[in-house]
């Protein structure tokens, strides 16, 4: 039997902090395994944290809504802004950042979407009228001892 909850916040730093927790918090409760935690929240964060960065970094109302819904094979994170599209309406290709180079040359940034394309079993992105909507699978058989 899948669980499903639903939450709403303001795109701001904080914002973000405190749904995140709340988040992982209510999918614990409605038994999120253990050992898939630490993969849901990494992959959310920077997923949640990409949307408060670009998509509104020039706006300062704006919101994002998380659905989550969660059954025994499969945990479906669906998140949903009203920021401008993804470039070319495609989610990001998330190559690893090229960190061979001297400590002083390593990139801030750039790691995002190859960590959220790890941790998930897929992806799905979509722009629907004036929103966008970006759905985060994780398989729950996996990484099961």
């Amino acid at each position: 039997m899948a669980e499903t909850f639903a939450c709403s916040f303001k795109a701001t730093e904080q914002g973000a902090r405190s749904c995140i927790s709340a988040v992982m918090q209510q999918l614990r409760d409605i038994d999120l395994p253990v050992n898939r935690a630490g993969d849901v929240q990494i992959a959310l964060a920077e997923a949640v944290n990409n949307i408060v960065e670009h998509a509104y970094s020039d706006l300062s109302d704006g919101e994002i809504y998380i659905q989550c819904d969660l059954s025994p094979d499969e945990l479906q994170i669906c998140i949903s802004d009203t920021g401008p599209p993804l470039p070319n309406g495609e989610l990001p290709v998330g190559l690893p950042a090229d960190i061979s180079g001297p400590m002083e040359t390593l990139p801030e940034g750039g790691f995002g979407w190859h960590l959220i394309r790890a941790l998930t079993c897929r992806l799905h992105y979509e722009r629907q009228a004036d929103s966008n909507q970006l759905s985060l699978f994780f398989d729950m058989q996996a990484k099961q001892s």
